[in-house]
């Protein structure tokens, strides 16, 4: 039986590939902020008891490494952690006020990545059996997007951070699989105000990640229709590119009207 730690787990993502990790027989750490839907999503789960549920901001270090800590206090340690908390909002750099949101999507996607697999890789390195990390990423890290700029920098980050790490930790035997979903029907994509092509069902998505991860492939788009675009989309010179995303439509900045 397998022991998986989840962040941002009380919705979208997390929240399906908890439903696939517990129907699958593995005993959870499920981390997010709001306690009231980590504690019915637990209750929804098979075998509920054996659940772990934490009420944790990931951008909060400490709490996190907490967190952690008791996770592998009482189940031995983890097999799979998955860095799955992440925030989306458009941004401008031309507006003051989105100084403070570009910080906290860093913050979120990708300090509190590297804070997430932080405690959990001395005990891995002392158990064996081939452990693994998962970043989740996104297509939106490949090439950055108008008014878009924090969180594609941070997911660029995400995937550049997991390639080094995967490289850090090949020695001690543990596996680093980055994931870069493309659209996929949560409630982070369905205020997108523009066309979300290859829009992919969660659940559909967390299984698909299950196989992924437990193939311990280093990087994969899903799906992978999105992983074509993307390559691509990364092929394109400069000026094409420039031409033909300068007109998109954005997403909106937080609190703008």
């Amino acid at each position: 039986m397998s022991r998986v730690f989840i962040t941002g787990a009380s919705s979208g993502i997390g929240a399906a590939l908890a439903r696939e990790y517990a129907a699958q027989g593995a005993t959870l750490g499920l981390l997010a902020r709001r306690r009231d839907a980590l504690d019915r999503l637990a209750a929804s789960l098979p075998n509920a008891g054996n659940h772990k549920v934490y009420a944790v901001d990931v951008t909060d270090r400490a709490a996190l490494a907490a967190a952690a800590a008791d996770f592998i206090a009482t189940t031995g340690g983890a097999d799979i952690v998955i860095a799955n908390a992440g925030v989306s909002h458009g941004t401008l750099t031309e507006h003051a006020e989105d100084l403070a949101v570009f910080d906290t999507i860093f913050a979120t996607n990708v300090g509190a990545t590297v804070a997430t697999f932080a405690p959990f890789i001395a005990s891995m390195k002392a158990q064996g059996g081939a452990p693994t990390l998962v970043g989740i990423a996104s297509v939106a890290g490949i090439r950055g997007l108008p008014g878009a700029g924090a969180y594609s920098a941070s997911k660029a980050a995400v995937l550049c951070y997991c390639e080094s790490l995967r490289v850090e930790l090949k020695p001690y035997g543990i596996r680093v699989v980055t994931i870069a979903p493309g659209y996929v029907d949560t409630p982070m994509t369905r205020g997108n105000p523009y066309p979300m092509p290859f829009l992919m069902p969660v659940d559909v998505f967390a299984r698909r990640a299950a196989g992924v991860i437990a193939a311990g492939s280093s990087y994969q788009v899903i799906p992978w229709q999105m992983g074509v675009l993307a390559k691509l989309l990364r092929a394109l010179p400069d000026r094409l590119y420039d031409l033909g995303v300068a007109r998109a439509r954005r997403k909106p900045r937080l609190g703008a009207p």
